[in-house]
């Protein structure tokens, strides 16, 4: 069922990005007098779900789900066309129209997501606000990954800085590591401040190891629920212990029992919980998973109990919330294109994705502020790679568009054949290849 609300998720997302991407070109084609003859979502060899021609222009659904694309008269696309553009050029047609119109109608797509990127951060900031746990409320510390616990990080470390500067969350800490290649980490361990200096390849680790989170918020494991059918359920546990240890080994914090359980799988333990303000003992057996089936509760719940954990909420009106989503939007466009350099490296080449990737960041759960932030990442992302100086993608027509405004004579039509052929078979290898990865993901884990 998770598979299925990512899936959907996944599609829906992309349909709107992809339609609103095809009408970016479409509006500004119409606009000036040019033909478009197909309009599709999704693709459509062979055959199409549905189709109606409207106005000149075949409006249709394809049958592979990802991806869609609009047919402009006398232009060389992905259709290649070449009978059409053997004819004499008719005034309705793309090859026909003045260079700027041409390119118009080329960034239009791109423009229409980097905008909607914008607008739906705008709209998530107007409806939800923003909500972030600053790094001063991680008062328990931080659980590192075992890529940070080499690099010298040790469990209950609180980050004060990083090369100097203070962030405001944990993830800010994550980027400035990974994007900005800081280096030296400042914690406070045990009542001491002291400096941690990261190696200079710590993020050739970071990718090669495939870990997600650096740092995990250390947080007191209170059971908020237990799984049927695995041991916690069929022991004496209750909702609202507070766990304790496993065979006397202290597991004050739920990474701590996490960790603890699965080196028992299989086997008869006894845990050690509080019961307001009763220590019982409970014996059970860890499945050969090495779990229990409890989950703990979240910080909210732990904030209720009293624990010094506290939420900054940020509040936008309509007006507030407009130079905040821009902001928001710049922001997450800079940090993507400063990351792309971590893919020029055998590490984070084995890193990229596909589809599946993709479908893996969308919630688990039908979450609609999840959903459209994620459209509005992906948005901003679409737009980015669509610029890119390649050929097949907007941005390699619109290098084109460029060299014949500034010449004053247009690209000979063989050269763009060729180049349109090249960029189709990069993609198609692109596409292969972060399919693949997913694939192989897959199957090895």
């Amino acid at each position: 069922m998770e598979i299925l609300i990512k899936g959907a998720q996944l599609i829906l997302s992309l349909s709107i990005l992809v339609v609103l991407h095809e009408l970016g070109h479409f509006i500004p084609a119409r606009l000036f007098g040019t033909r478009v003859e197909k309009f599709y979502l999704f693709f459509d060899p062979w055959f199409s779900l549905w189709k109606k021609n409207w106005k000149g222009t075949e409006f249709g659904i394809g049958w592979i789900p990802f991806g869609g694309y609009v047919k402009i008269s006398g232009m060389i696309d992905e259709s290649m066309d070449k009978a059409q553009l053997a004819k004499p050029a008719e005034p309705w047609e793309f090859r026909s129209k003045p260079a700027w119109q041409r390119l118009i109608i080329m960034v239009g797509g791109v423009t229409v997501n980097l905008l909607l990127g914008m607008a739906i951060y705008i709209g998530i900031l107007w409806a939800w606000g923003r909500d972030h746990l600053p790094l001063e409320s991680v008062v328990y510390g931080v659980h590192p990954s075992q890529v940070m616990k080499a690099q010298g990080v040790q469990d209950g470390d609180r980050i004060l800085a990083i090369d100097g500067r203070t962030p405001k969350t944990l993830e800010e800490v994550t980027k400035a590591i990974l994007i900005d290649e800081a280096r030296t980490l400042t914690v406070e361990r045990n009542g001491t401040r002291q400096d941690i200096v990261l190696s200079p390849a710590v993020h050739d680790s970071i990718l090669a190891s495939g870990e997600k989170q650096l740092f995990a918020v250390r947080l007191p494991f209170y059971i908020a629920a237990m799984e049927p059918g695995l041991p916690a359920a069929g022991s004496a546990l209750q909702v609202g212990d507070r766990l304790l240890a496993v065979n006397a080994e202290p597991t004050l914090y739920f990474e701590d029992f996490r960790r603890a359980v699965g080196t028992h799988k299989g086997e008869a333990v006894e845990l050690t919980a509080l019961r307001g303000a009763d220590t019982v003992r409970v014996p059970l057996t860890i499945s050969d998973e090495g779990v229990i089936g409890a989950r703990p509760m979240g910080l909210d719940s732990l904030i209720a109990r009293g624990h010094a954990f506290r939420f900054e909420h940020e509040s936008y009106n309509f007006i507030t919330a407009v130079p905040a989503g821009i902001s928001y939007g710049v922001e997450t466009l800079g940090g993507y294109v400063r990351s792309l350099k971590l893919l020029f490296s055998r590490s984070g080449a084995s890193q990229i994705g596909g589809f599946g990737a993709i479908g893996g960041l969308f919630s688990p759960t039908w979450d609609w502020q999840v959903f459209w932030n994620m459209t509005a990442f992906l948005s901003i992302i679409l737009a980015f790679m669509n610029i890119l100086p390649i050929p097949a993608l907007d941005g390699g027509h619109v290098v084109f568009l460029l060299y014949e405004m500034v010449t004053g004579r247009p690209p000979n039509q063989r050269v763009l054949e060729v180049a349109q052929m090249i960029g189709m078979f990069l993609l198609l290898g692109l596409l292969l290849y972060a399919n693949g990865n997913d694939l192989f993901k897959a199957l090895v884990n």
